[in-house]
């Protein structure tokens, strides 16, 4: 296992940086606070799980080549990114938040990792490009998702705590908007960077 160190620290970097994920946690832990974008969380983290499963099977790399699927997968992936970018962009300041608007759900961050492209490169990279046990490859991937599930939720932690730590902001209803509104640019930027890679 000589790849381990530079197998976690490849992990956290392609998964800690910042994309359609990391950002709507963020901006999910600022609106709702940790408690309320916890299963938020919990659904991206468990869809990362079903998305290295799907790439390391080898189950994307068939689907993509299929003619014609991959343009079709990406337009549906940025429809919903669209849809959470308006999302995060019309979200009510936080005290009315508190009442009326729900948190999103653990099905809606787990649909987000299931679209996101950033998510399906950064595993393919990650399952690519290191091997950790060389003579049993199925035991290679097993511990490769392992370790990447937990890198993961940690990640998706930080970056909920980091949003909440912006809460403040989403008191005042002016600063809400700002923020909002430069979240849902961010997480668009993202997504288009997404699919330029």
């Amino acid at each position: 296992m000589d790849g381990l160190a530079g197998f976690l620290l490849a992990g956290v970097a392609l998964t800690g940086s910042p994309g359609p994920a990391t950002l709507s946690l963020t901006a999910t832990g600022a609106a709702f606070g940790t408690r309320r974008g916890l299963a938020y969380g919990a659904g991206i983290t468990l869809g990362m799980l079903a998305v290295m499963a799907l790439t390391a099977s080898g189950i994307v790399a068939v689907v993509l080549a299929l003619p014609g699927l991959a343009p079709v997968v990406t337009v549906l992936s940025a429809l919903y990114f669209l849809y959470l970018a308006f999302w995060i962009a019309t979200a009510p300041p936080l005290a009315d938040a508190d009442s009326d608007a729900a948190a999103p759900s653990f099905a809606a961050g787990f649909t987000l990792s299931l679209v996101n492209p950033k998510g399906y490169a950064a595993m393919a990279a990650l399952f690519s490009g290191f091997t950790l046990l060389p003579q049993q490859p199925a035991l290679d991937a097993s511990l490769k998702i392992g370790l990447l599930l937990l890198v993961i939720a940690a990640v998706n932690l930080g970056w909920l705590l980091a949003g909440s730590g912006l809460t403040g902001l989403f008191r005042d209803p002016w600063s809400n908007r700002i923020v909002n509104l430069i979240f849902a640019a961010l997480l668009l930027a993202s997504l288009a960077a997404a699919i330029r890679s």
